[in-house]
């Protein structure tokens, strides 16, 4: 262990690693003792028994319950994130206008949605589309559910956007401006670049919360994976079994898309370095006329003597 302080607290010193080792294992016997007697109960209620698991095995149980209920979440939150990504990006931008009646409307959007509570955007949007039929009964919910999604998910990535472009330094703008370029060529070809694997974290954070958020969609009657788990749980009477697996399928699904996340975060930091040639020296001698070293530092001894 090293025996340098951190910046933010000191090094522990033996009686303070003995202390924390003793907490940790005493934190670690009570969550095993927690979680055995949750399972002891569980078993004596017949939760662990095989009529409440097997009907996950029969397909009837998939093609009628859980996968059109999955479908019914990736459609919702995939077109959620592309609107929210759009959105986001426009408001983002917006907000470091040089306009000021830009920024100020940009603003205003972004705080009143951020203050909504995603539920009832989708209750609003699906009472307004009902009643001046904007789009067919068969796709109220699903619009609905886009709708506050992207309102939502869209002002956070909007935020999201605008930190990440402030982070980075001065130096890079003031760059830009001496080059001659306009303000949209600095914010595409200079500072996006440059931010976007900064953003990437939360922006998947962001999108994880628009995957889970769609769950919410049940309210107004759209199908999607948990309303689907819960009427599989209904129909077999194992709420507890149907849980766990849209649990697990869930869990699934947030991991393969932080994977991807992680992996396209390399390779933005690693693809465009790794790929670019080698920068070969100037060879002088290949230009006719042209000084070689030796000439340049002969003159230049001459000059400093």
């Amino acid at each position: 262990m090293t025996t340098q302080a951190s910046v933010l607290y000191d090094i522990p010193g033996p009686r303070a690693r003995i202390r924390n080792r003793l907490t940790a294992i005493v934190f670690g016997i009570v969550l095993i003792a927690v979680a055995l007697y949750v399972i002891r109960v569980l078993a004596e209620n017949g939760q662990f028994d095989a009529d409440k698991w097997s009907p996950f095995l029969n397909h009837f149980t998939w093609t009628t319950y859980l996968l059109p209920g999955l479908k019914g979440t990736l459609i919702a939150a995939g077109l959620s994130i592309v609107f929210a990504l759009i959105l986001g990006a426009v408001l983002g931008i917006g907000r470091l206008s040089d306009h000021r009646w830009v920024r100020l409307a940009s603003g205003a959007v972004v705080e009143f949605f951020r203050a909504i509570p995603v539920l009832i955007l989708m209750i609003f949007a699906y009472q307004a589309f009902a009643q001046y039929g904007i789009f067919p009964s068969s796709q109220l919910a699903l619009a609905a559910v886009v709708v506050g999604l992207t309102l939502y998910n869209g002002s956070v990535i909007a935020e999201i956007l605008r930190a990440g472009i402030l982070s980075l330094p001065k130096g890079q703008t003031e760059g830009a401006v001496a080059l001659g370029l306009r303000k949209g060529q600095m914010m595409r070809l200079v500072l996006l670049p440059q931010a976007i694997t900064s953003m990437l974290p939360a922006l998947v954070s962001q999108m994880v919360v628009a995957l889970k958020d769609s769950a919410l969609g049940y309210q107004i009657g759209y199908v999607e994976l948990i309303r689907s788990g819960q009427q599989a749980a209904s129909y077999y009477r194992n709420f507890f079994a149907a849980l766990v697996v849209v649990g697990v399928i869930m869990i699934v699904i947030n991991f393969a898309l932080s994977s991807f996340a992680t992996w396209l975060e390399k390779r933005l930091r690693t693809g465009r370095r790794g790929g670019r040639p080698p920068i070969a020296p100037l060879d002088t001698d290949v230009i006719e006329g042209a000084p070689g070293i030796d000439d340049i530092m002969d003159f230049t001894d001459k000059r400093t003597a």
